[in-house]
This record gives structure tokens, sequence and C-alpha cells, in this order.
């Protein structure tokens, strides 16, 4: 072998590596599918998989076809089976409860204090049908958000003479506001739309195109069914919903995934019940020997001269002379009933976000160590809806529209510096309602020693119970102011008294609480 010879060979490049080529039959058709063989089973296109072919279209095209098939079969769940309706009120319980309320976070304590005064008026005026204050809307909306898959805020601006706190109010409209069919591909230099939502050349939402009224409640409200869409400013409207993948610009009920499983458990308990009714109606038959006499159980006839009977508890069916009736003997379910619905009941919760303890009530078998597990779980679930969607997209949104309009119709006072940067003076953190105690005994002290030991704040405890450590702490100091003045002592001001009940010293030149002395570092 030359030199030459042996550097080609070295240098040489190495030969393509062949992935082996496989080629299926579909089942029952003629046609052949062709793929490479993938290292994933969940790839792979043998006979176990070959009929399991998803749509691979992007999600706005898997989402809003059909959409109003899902959202119509959503509310008819919620309305009709309790289930789903306990779970949804969870929901709306756990994400909003009382309020997520604002802690404005400006530099100046005392504005803050006027910018949260300013915000409590006006959240009693805040629903434009004057149902509700604003955390009510919050209720609201989440609901109709976890029914329908989304909902639309609009942002309704009022004059300065209706007398209102801050000329603003807000008004809560149903996904059908905004029409699914609307969609315009746009061109250069032209805005696109998206079921109804309109995009700038950059992707972002320039407005909406939206019903005056209801389509559901055109005939109801003296409106046209042919009534047509009008443009609103982004501005002006809030598109409350949950993107479950980038790019989706419309929101999906929170029933979806369960509703079929929902649907078939719905109608087989309905059908046990049916069945066990009409069993336990016939306690048994007689056949009539003279075939002139009157049956039993005869309520009369119908215009075409047929019998008429109804059944009713212990009926003893009388039968003519050579007839027989044969009656369906289904198998009992049995002591598999009620694991069996445990099993589909916990389905059903999961595939709609809730513990199955909270969407059934039953409790059994329950003990403190399962339940704070299984509620950990979900307040981790709970909390990125309550901050990454209702706080963010509403709440935040409103508490800036309403604080910026506040300042310019003089209802608050402009700070310092406010004009050159309002974001300092805009910033808060939106405090959702707190957790429940499990063991308030053991919970509050595990809090009390990593407060004590430097691992968390008060604040950060307060808030994490729905509270403003501020408010407390001011709370406090008058409840003190008070007891002082009337020369009352009790056994939780720590000032006097221990966390054993013994006294402590007071005030410089106060005697223990107790006169007998007790330990200054105690409690």
């Amino acid at each position: 072998m030359s030199k030459r010879t042996a550097v080609a060979e070295k240098t040489a490049p190495a030969a393509p590596v062949r992935t082996a080529k496989m080629r299926y039959r579909v089942k029952g058709t003629k046609s052949y599918v062709r793929s490479f063989e993938s290292g994933y089973d969940g790839a792979s296109q043998g006979r176990r998989l070959s009929e399991w072919n998803p749509r691979s279209e992007g999600v706005n095209r898997l989402t809003i076809a059909g959409l109003q098939w899902q959202r119509n079969r959503s509310r008819d769940l919620v309305r009709k089976v309790s289930w789903i309706t306990s779970a949804v009120d969870s929901i709306v319980a756990n994400v909003v409860g009382d309020g997520i309320r604002p802690m404005s976070m400006a530099p100046d304590p005392e504005w803050r204090k006027a910018a949260l005064a300013v915000w409590g008026d006006w959240a009693q005026e805040a629903d434009a049908d004057g149902l509700s204050d604003f955390y009510g809307l919050e209720a609201s909306a989440t609901r109709a958000m976890v029914e329908a898959g989304e909902v639309f805020i609009r942002i309704r601006r009022r004059l300065t003479t209706d007398g209102l706190a801050v000329p603003i109010q807000l008004q809560v409209l149903e996904a059908e506001h905004v029409p699914l069919w609307k969609n315009e591909a746009g061109g250069p230099g032209q805005n696109r739309i998206v079921s109804g939502i309109e995009f700038d050349g950059m992707g972002r939402r320039r407005g909406y195109w939206m019903y005056k009224d209801h389509p559901g409640e055109s005939i109801m409200t003296g409106g046209s069914i042919a009534q047509q869409p009008v443009f609103v400013p982004a501005d002006q409207v809030i598109h409350l919903y949950r993107a479950l993948r980038p790019g989706q610009v419309r929101g999906v009920p929170w029933v979806a995934p369960v509703m079929l499983r929902t649907r078939d458990l719905l109608e087989y308990e309905d059908a046990e019940i049916v069945r066990k009714k009409t069993a336990a109606m016939y306690a048994g038959f007689i056949t009539q020997m003279n075939p002139d006499g009157d049956p039993l159980g005869v309520d009369g006839e119908d215009t075409d001269g047929t019998p008429l009977a109804s059944l009713e508890p212990g009926t003893m069916q009388v039968l003519d002379p050579g007839e027989d009736v044969t009656f369906s003997s289904p198998a009992e379910v049995g002591g598999s009933y009620d694991a069996f619905m445990q099993v589909q009941l916990r389905a059903i919760a999961a595939g709609v976000g809730v513990t199955y303890e909270q969407m059934t009530g039953d409790l059994r078998g329950v003990n403190f160590s399962s339940i704070r597990a299984g509620l950990n779980e979900y307040q981790r679930r709970t909390e990125p809806i309550q901050k990454g969607v209702v706080a963010f997209l509403l709440c935040r949104r409103v508490w800036e529209t309403v604080v910026t309009e506040a300042i310019a119709t003089g209802a608050l006072s402009a700070p310092d510096g406010y004009l050159k940067n309002p974001r300092p003076w805009l910033r808060a953190e939106w405090v959702a309602p707190g957790w429940r105690y499990v063991n308030p005994s053991q919970e509050i002290a595990a809090e009390k020693d990593a407060v004590r030991s430097g691992f968390t704040s008060r604040q950060k405890v307060a808030r994490g119970h729905g509270a403003d450590v501020e408010d407390i702490d001011r709370q406090n100091s008058e409840d003190q102011k008070r007891q002082d003045d009337l020369g009352l002592v009790y056994d939780t001001d720590a000032r006097k008294v221990s966390v054993v009940g013994v006294g402590q010293m007071g005030a410089p030149g106060e005697e223990p609480a107790n006169g007998s002395g007790g330990s200054s570092n105690g409690g």
C-alpha cells in the first residue's frame, strides 16, 4: 500500500449510518405508512399504535375547532352534575376566596395609605352592573374562566360627574362576545385577526372584535341576530384565560379532559338508579284466569283505547292468560360499586384540577399526614393560577388603570417624580386569601420557630395568610393602647404575660402583672 493510499483511507469520510425504514399498513385499509425506526416506544408505528394518529395542527386550530361545543357541554355539566359543580366551586373558593387584594409597594408610606383608601372606595363601585364589589367580580370572572375557558372584562370609563370615587367601572362578558369565526390573515402592513382578536405586525394585541349583546341573548335584548362585532381597543379589554401552549389565543374549558368520562359515568349511575327503582316497583305478577276481568293497575285508556298503567312501589301486575314477561336481571354491582365510583371520581377530580376529597366531600380514610400532603400539592398548583393568571392578567391591569385615572382626575395626589417615572408608584403585590390550618397548634408553632430562627419574616408569614403585617401591627398597637387605658391584662399580651401565663415586667416602674415577679424574657 502506497503512502498516498494510506492517507486517503484515513481521511475518507465514514459511511453514513442508515436508519432502517419500516413500512406498515393501516388496519382495515390498503394504505401504508413508512417511517424511520424510533428509539422511543411512543414514536413507534407498530401494530399496537397503528391506529393512534393524533393531529399535528397548531394549538389555535386544535383549540378553536369545536370550541363552542366544548363551552356548551362544559356549562351543561356544571349546571347538572353535582361533582363538577362542587369542583368548580372549590377552584373559585381556593383561587379567589374573599378576594385577591392589593398591597401598594410605592416608596412613600403615607401615599400608599392614601392610594389604598381610594382603591377601597372604588372597589365598592367597581361593578358596572352594581351587583358586587371588585372582589366579587374576581370570583365571577374566575368562575367564567373555569367553565368556558376564558372571559373578557371591559374597562368602562365614566364621566367625572357620575360621582364615582374613580370614574372607571368593569363589565364581565362571557367568551361568546368575541366571535370565533372572525379571522383575517392580513398582508404586508396589515393586522391579522385570529378568532376575533386583532394583532399588529409585531404580534401584539391591538384590540378585540366584540358583539354589543351576547349572541345567545339577542332576541331577549331586542337586538338583531345578524349583529356585527365592533372593534374595541386592547387597553379597554382584559382577556382572562389560562394559556396551556405557547401562542394559544383562546382558552379551553377546564373540564375538557374529562367531559366524556363524566358524561358516561353520569349515564351509568342514572341507569343504575332506574334499574333498581324499576325492580323495586314490582312485587310479583298475577296471571288472571278470567280474560274478561279488569286487570289491576290500569289507570284508563289513551285516545287509541290502549290501557295505561303506572308503576308504584309494591305493584302486583295482572297478566292475560298465556302472556309472560321476562325482565333482564343485570348482575348486581355489589361491593365493587363503591370502589368503582371512587376510581372514576378520582380520575375526574384529577382532570379538573382538584382533589377527590374537595370534589366529593368524602373524607373517609383521610388522616392529618395524607390531607396535609394532598393540600400542599393542591396549593402549589393553585398559586400559579392566583399569581400568574388572575393577579397578572386581571388585578395588575385594574390596579394600574385605577391608580392612573385617580391621579389624572385628582382623586389621588400625584407624588413627586410620578410624571417622570410612574412605575415605582404603580407597583403592587397581590395577597391571596390565606390557606386554612389543618393542625393549628403544630403549624403555628412551626411558623413561630421559623421566624425566631430567622428563616422567614413576620411579613412573609402574614402574607401567606392573606394579611398585611402593617395592618396587623397597627391593630395590635390599637388593642394594646385600649387595654392599657382600661387597665386590662390578657394572657395574650406578651408585654406582661409570658407564654406559660407568668407575669412579666412591664414598662419601667411597673410591677409584674401578677404581682409575683417573673422572667423578663419569658415567652
